[in-house]
Order: structure tokens, then sequence, then C-alpha cells
């Protein structure tokens, strides 16, 4: 007759492992002795090498006491059955570990490689982190809300970019941020900026939710550039 601690070693488990098979009805719990020990038999042995060997091959403890009482056609079915979730679990884990891999990449896990050009883009020219990631934020509400824009708003951006005049503009606007909104710099390159844009052809919009939520995206970032907003409006319609 074996005390817990032999049992378990026995089996190759732990004596938590046995108290738990015992809390969840898995193993059955012999009487105390005289000596006020639990003792085991041999057949206990069996059991919990069972219960340990289904456990390590992935059956859920909550099936253990199914399959250890179930007759061999009733036991294959069972065990294919467990197979099969455990084919779905390695499936979906194998797709959460590509999306994971994905996550390393940063901004290419959202954003089409011709937008990541252009945003390196921009970083070659001087344009700083914050700016960048003004304009990436931007770039990923018209990817999901209006991909059919996107193709039409990169050969924009890469034209504007080849640009020497709309570079001046964009690293103004980068220094911008940090002005104050009554900053007379403002209304000079709301009108530099207002002279530029009507020298260029117009190109396709997205729908107005989407270009409000970007232009919401721009003005949220620093307080004069909501006043350079206001300037651009109101320089359009004089």
């Amino acid at each position: 007759m074996l005390t817990i601690g032999q049992l378990a070693d026995r089996a190759g488990v732990t004596v938590r492992a046995v108290r738990h098979y015992h809390q969840r009805g898995l193993l059955a719990e012999p009487e105390r002795d005289a000596s006020g020990y639990r003792r085991y038999d041999a057949q206990a042995v069996v059991e919990l090498i069972r219960i340990k060997t289904l456990g390590d091959a992935g059956v859920p403890l909550a099936r253990i006491d199914e399959l250890l009482a179930a007759q061999p056609e009733e036991f294959a079915q069972a065990i294919t059955d467990i197979d099969q979730a455990l084919t779905r679990k390695i499936h979906e884990l194998t797709r959460h570990r590509r999306r994971i891999a994905e996550l390393a990449a940063g901004d290419r896990l959202f954003l089409p490689p011709e937008v990541i050009e252009v945003l390196d883009r921009m970083r070659a020219l001087g344009v700083s982190e914050r700016m960048v990631r003004i304009e990436r934020d931007s770039w990923i509400m018209l990817v999901a809300l209006a991909p059919a824009s996107v193709p039409t708003w990169v050969a924009g951006k890469e034209k504007a970019l080849a640009d020497p005049e709309f570079r001046r503009l964009y690293l103004a606007c980068d220094e911008a941020m940090d002005w104050e909104p009554d900053d007379p710099r403002l209304l000079d390159l709301a009108t530099a900026m207002v002279t530029w844009t009507a020298q260029q052809p117009a190109h396709e919009q997205p729908g107005a939710g989407t270009l409000a939520l970007m232009n919401a995206n721009v003005t949220a970032a620093s307080p004069a550039w909501r006043r350079l907003t206001e300037l651009l409006s109101r320089t359009r319609q004089e």
C-alpha cells in the first residue's frame, strides 16, 4: 500500500495534482487507515497513470472521466472529437502567431507598402516623427474607410512631395504645430497653401464622413492647426 506521496512519485505527478484529481472526481480517494493516512493500492497507480496520460495528450480534465468509463468504440470517437478540436485550436493559435509576427512590422500591419513608402519619404525629407504619426493615422482611416481612394491619394502625395514648394509648405506646417494660435505667420501660411492648392488639378475625394474624420485627426493635434484650418477656409472664400 502506498502513501499519497509514493503514489504521485510512481505516476510521475505531484501530490497537488493527485489532490486536484480527487477534487474533480477523477480518482477515488481512499478512507484513512488507523494511523490517519490514506493508503493507495496498485489499481490507484494504474488509474492515475491513465489520467496523466490522457491529460498529457491534451484531453480536457472535464472529459477524462468520460473517457475512463467509455467502451472502445465510444473511446475512439471521443478521441477523434478531441483531436479535431485540438486541430482547430492549433490553426487558431497559428493564426494568432502570424498576427503577432506581423505586429513586429509596426505600421506595415495597418498600411499597404505604397503608403509606407510615402511615410518613409517624408521622414527622409526631414518631417518630424510626430507629423509622420499624424499623417499615418489619417492614412489608416483612409485605407479602412475609403480604400478605393488610396491609389489616387498615393499618386497625389508622391507628386506633391516632388514639388519643392509643397515640401516647403509641409515643413512649415510641421513647424507651425508649436506656434500660438494668434501667430501672424499662420495667415501667411494659409494664403500660400491656398495658392498652391489652386494650381493643382482636382482629384477624387473620399466620402464627407471619412474626410471629416481625417480633418479632425489633423486639427486635434494642435491649437495652431485648428486656427490654420479656419484661416484656410476663410481664405478660400475670399
